[in-house]
């Protein structure tokens, strides 16, 4: 199936790789089917890619790997609307408004978009925890200098 993306132009996806949001996403309701498309292979930055509006596209990072000590806990209507059994099914990611320079790019730790792979299905969670911000400075990993 051919999708048009403002990043990477028009894309083949697999009708396979859709994820149903049920609910949409909060602010694009009637966009309720996407794709998740990797910047590329060493980035840890991916695309949720609606796949019926080239312009509704959202960078993510698997806050995890910025936040080590992020730690949230899913609404039981989230875990029942994603048909999820464990927390492990889960894959969590956060969007990113993304700037120039990247280190004044912030993250949405407070809504993370939470996906259950093998059921194909979507939703942003609006968490309720005062820890959480929408506008949190993205931390950008330290990269190791080498001395020689």
């Amino acid at each position: 199936m051919l999708i048009q993306t403002s990043m990477f132009g028009e894309m083949t996806i697999e009708e396979n790789d859709i994820i149903l949001f049920p609910e949409g996403i909060p602010g694009f309701l009637e966009e309720k089917q996407f794709v998740i498309i990797p910047i590329s292979e060493e980035s840890p930055f991916l695309v949720l890619q609606s796949i019926t509006s080239k312009e509704v596209t959202f960078v993510m990072i698997n806050p995890f790997l910025f936040y080590p000590n992020y730690d949230i806990t899913l609404p039981e209507s989230a875990v029942s609307l994603l048909r999820l059994k464990k927390p492990e099914e889960a894959l969590v990611y956060s969007i990113v408004v993304v700037k120039q320079p990247l280190n004044q790019s912030t993250v949405n730790l407070q809504a993370p978009i939470i996906i259950h792979p093998s059921e194909k299905l979507g939703k942003q969670v609006v968490l309720n925890d005062p820890r959480y911000q929408v506008k949190t400075p993205l931390i950008l990993p330290q990269r190791k200098v080498s001395n020689g």
